[in-house]
């Protein structure tokens, strides 16, 4: 075995150090003898010097490998064994590389490289996977075509591309696309497929199908037809068809992420492609339909053009968001849409744009990649692309991604190639938008307005506070969108996008019979705060009279936020106009339903924590917890003759339909029923609990009763139910913190640690466990600390057995610095202990060190 200590002085890699690798890879041959304990892999590999290599040395990746032989040209040779692979002397001739390694596929429950769930082999390669799977050049701009040969006494046998052969005890599979090792896929098991077969614009018959455990066969045709509609969506939108004969998809209980990309077979964690309305929310299959979107739409963004180095991990991932952004919205709702993204993105981004893990979309460096597959890269690099599209509007747009495809089919490319599309499509030059790649941290934007003789002006001033390593920020292209309405609520000047470029800039409107009421970040045009004094009762009107869907709710968002401030520092009972406005609204039946409930979702506890410290007030999440209660049972008192009417006009009778319009509905239904069901007693969730047919209203009546502390019988009815069903217990798991009481949360977690369906090794239960605790605010914030420490001692647990969902998870520390001293000194105690683990890993201690340093 050879691998770097886990506990040893981390190697930082830069940018700037990059070189292309001294070889190119002709060709690639697996054969792979299947054991659980003792999986023998032999490799061929057809290797051709570079003649005009910056760097000749011949160094392939290993971690974990027992190497039993090695030859060249059919003679063996004698590797040496380095830190992190091995090296070996080869001519400077086309040569063939064999070697032969033991791999114990039962053992790794770190769930990267070739992996054991539930008895089912599988892998998971990126970001640096396969290096676990046999030597190769394991990094991103090596690529190469491959056959694999798999002997085992496994029923199904699948891996990448079209199959070429089987018989009994083998398969074999030939990929003839070009691709990195991250995108290599292998899986066998005991499986069955839901078949389904699509037709490409072209006319090529294409096999689909979902491989699942036997008993999950019930929970595929939503993904299914939802992978179909990827496939048409991205032939009508982006003019991009399937290239493979077969498109495979693989269900799995243990996976680190949500889904992977593979080429022809994309692994999908069970919990992101398994649906039923018996089992799975409206939110389930939405996220079940984006997830396969994006996944499917890797195969030209991602595996057909691939990134150069992981540096360039946004420009895959970003585009790739964007574009499963663009389906969901044409799918579904918009203008939703968008609020929900920008709801998230704030949630999660901002914060990270904030604190000590900020960093630029592209990194100049890390020290562990899978500790960068963050909503910086992710959610962020889809908004640049977003303003990016603003810019240079949609007809150019698209011509510039045809020249994408067109120009750099079948490479790994860089943020530089990317650009240099859109420079050349559209003869822009994009060097200072570049910027929002290099540069971290959210801009703020102040705007100021004045208006004499019909003119009216805004001033825009940009700025971005410093984050670790880039304490100056230099201005960039922020697309503006612009609308103006008249003090009766019409629209006299409709949106346009102002591009700022300068430190302050600004901009005329003339002609104007009166001054006008702004409507500034129309679409949230681009991820910036944006600083403007203004009054309540201008929110209200933009509530009431904007044209623009994601500024009206902005208006109602700032609105509770404003409300929810004042009664944290000040005690204020909740605004008497506001809670009007939202009657007034709540009640139109004239408006979507699903906008209706964001507009009833208040601002997160943890939103008006940062808000609060941003105005340079130290937050108490006890008070904040308070005064959303206070909040919610006053606006159910107002709303109280009201409600019954609501929840009867918003309930859907008949056959559930996973669609946007029931959707919508059953989300306006739940937040009307969590309302009533702070007046009633549990009275009416008792009875939509005892009807439900289909997991949405269920579990929706489930939350009202236990968040009302009503629902003790039916938690226990839903548990002996479902207990037998991974996924919806994860729902159950979760629901028992996310409803507990501030001073009961650690304690409910803990308990829950010990209950004999929770498992640390599955990722999706110790998320369901203390993803929810890290997600109760007043919980996790507890003055007592215990949440902090319970949190620490499973992350110290898990590191050993696996590392990236450690790290992942040591994110919910970020925001420490906002809050009062013995809170602060009480989370970095429990950070330095993490750091002080023994042979703490590579991931973890990357991202304990950040949060330490800030």
């Amino acid at each position: 075995m050879n691998d770097a200590a886990p506990n040893a002085a981390p190697q930082t890699f830069y940018l700037k150090d990059y070189k292309p690798f001294g070889y190119e890879v002709e060709s690639v041959k697996l054969t792979f003898q299947l054991s659980p304990n003792a999986t023998k892999v032999h490799s061929a590999i057809r290797f051709n010097p570079k003649a005009d290599a910056e760097d000749n040395r011949f160094f392939l990746h290993g971690e974990q490998l027992s190497l039993i032989s090695a030859k060249i040209d059919g003679t063996p040779v004698t590797a040496r064994l380095v830190d992190g692979g091995l090296e070996c002397d080869v001519p400077r001739t086309s040569f063939l590389w064999e070697a032969e390694v033991e791999i114990d596929p039962a053992a790794n429950t770190a769930l990267e490289g070739l992996y054991m769930s539930n008895g089912m082999y599988c892998t998971q390669c990126e970001a640096e996977g396969f290096r676990k799977i046999t030597y190769y050049p394991d990094r991103p701009d090596v690529m190469s075509t491959f056959t694999v040969r798999i002997e085992g006494d496994e029923p199904v046998m699948l891996s990448n591309g079209n199959p070429t052969g089987a018989g009994e005890g083998w398969a074999e599979w030939h990929d003839p696309w070009p691709k990195p090792a991250y995108l290599f896929a292998l899986v066998a098991g005991d499986l069955v497929n839901h078949p389904g077969s699509f037709t490409t614009k072209s006319g090529k018959d294409v096999e689909l199908n979902i491989w699942v455990r036997p008993g999950d066969e019930g929970k595929c045709a939503f993904g299914m037809e939802a992978l179909k509609k990827s496939m048409k969506w991205d032939e009508d939108v982006y003019g991009l068809e399937y290239d493979l004969d077969l498109f495979n998809i693989v269900a799995v209980d243990d996976f680190n992420m949500g889904a992977m990309e593979n080429k022809g077979l994309n692994i999908f964690n069970s919990s992101c492609v398994l649906a039923s309305p018996e089992t799975s929310t409206d939110a389930n299959f939405e996220r079940i339909e984006a997830i396969i979107a994006h996944e499917y739409f890797h195969n030209w963004t991602g595996n057909r053009i691939t990134c150069r180095d992981w540096f360039q991990l946004c420009l895959k991932e970003g585009l790739t968001v964007f574009r499963d952004a663009q389906f969901t919205a044409d799918m579904r709702s918009e203008p939703v849409k968008r609020i929900e993204d920008v709801i998230a993105l704030r949630a999660r981004q901002f914060p990270e744009d904030g604190g000590p893990l900020a960093h630029p979309p592209r990194p100049e460096e890390f020290q562990e990649i899978n500790n960068f597959y963050t909503a910086t890269v992710y959610e962020k690099g889809a908004e640049v692309i977003g303003m990016l599209k603003r810019l240079v509007g949609d007809d150019n747009y698209y011509k510039a991604l045809n020249l994408y495809f067109e120009r750099h089919d079948g490479q790994a490319c860089t943020i530089e190639d990317w650009l240099k599309v859109f420079e050349d499509a559209t003869g822009r030059d994009l060097s200072q938008f570049k910027l929002w790649y290099s540069q971290a941290g959210t801009p703020r934007v102040k705007v100021t307005e004045d208006y004499a003789d019909g003119t009216y002006t805004l001033t825009f001033e940009q700025s971005t506070p410093p984050t670790p390593g880039q304490p100056e920020k230099a201005p960039r292209v922020i697309p503006m969108a612009v609308g103006l309405l008249s003090p009766n609520g019409d629209e006299v000047r409709g949106t346009q996008v102002l591009e700022l470029t300068e430190a302050k800039q600004s901009f005329t409107f003339d002609g104007l019979a009166s001054k006008p009421v702004p409507s500034i970040l129309r679409e949230f045009s681009a991820p910036v705060i944006l600083e403007r004094e203004t009054t309540n009762s201008e929110r209200a009107f933009l509530l009431a009279h904007d044209t623009d869907p994601f500024n009206r709710w902005e208006a109602g968002n700032a609105l509770a936020k404003e409300v929810r401030v004042a009664m944290v520092l000040d005690g204020a009972a909740p605004d008497a106009a506001y809670l009007d406005a939202l009657e007034k609204l709540v009640r139109d039946d004239e408006q979507d339903p699903a906008f209706r409930a964001l507009v009833l979702s208040p601002p997160s506890q943890s939103d008006i924590a940062q808000t609060l410290h941003e105005r340079g007030h130290t937050p108490d999440p006890q008070t904040i917890y308070d005064a959303a209660e206070t909040f919610t049972q006053t606006l159910a008192q107002q709303l109280e003759t009201s409600l019954p009417r609501l929840y009867a006009a918003t309930t859907v009778e008949g056959l559930y339909v996973p669609d946007a319009d029931g959707a919508g509905k059953r989300a306006l239904n739940s937040r009307i029923l969590s309302l009533l069901t702070r007046l009633d007693g549990g009275e009416q969730a008792a009875r939509q609990y005892a009807s439900a047919d289909n997991m949405t209203q269920q579990y929706a009546a489930l939350a009202a009763l236990m968040k009302a502390e009503k629902g003790e019988a039916q938690s226990k009815a839903f548990f002996e139910q479902w207990q037998d069903d991974r996924l919806v217990m994860d729902k159950w798991f979760a629901l028992q913190i996310a409803c507990a009481a501030p001073e009961a949360t650690a304690a409910t977690a803990k308990e829950l640690t010990q209950h004999p369906l929770f498992s640390m090794k599955n990722p999706n239960r110790f998320r369901a466990v203390m993803g929810a605790l890290a997600g109760n605010h007043a919980g996790f914030h507890h003055a007592s600390g215990a949440g902090y420490q319970l949190l620490a001692e499973n992350l110290i647990a898990l590191d050993s057995v696996n590392p990236q969902t450690t790290a992942r998870m040591c994110a919910a520390f970020q925001t420490w610095k906002r809050y009062d001293s013995k809170r602060q000194a009480q989370i970095q105690a429990e950070l330095e202990r993490i750091l002080a683990t023994s042979g703490l890993s590579r991931d973890t201690h990357e991202m304990v060190s950040r949060m330490l340093s800030a």
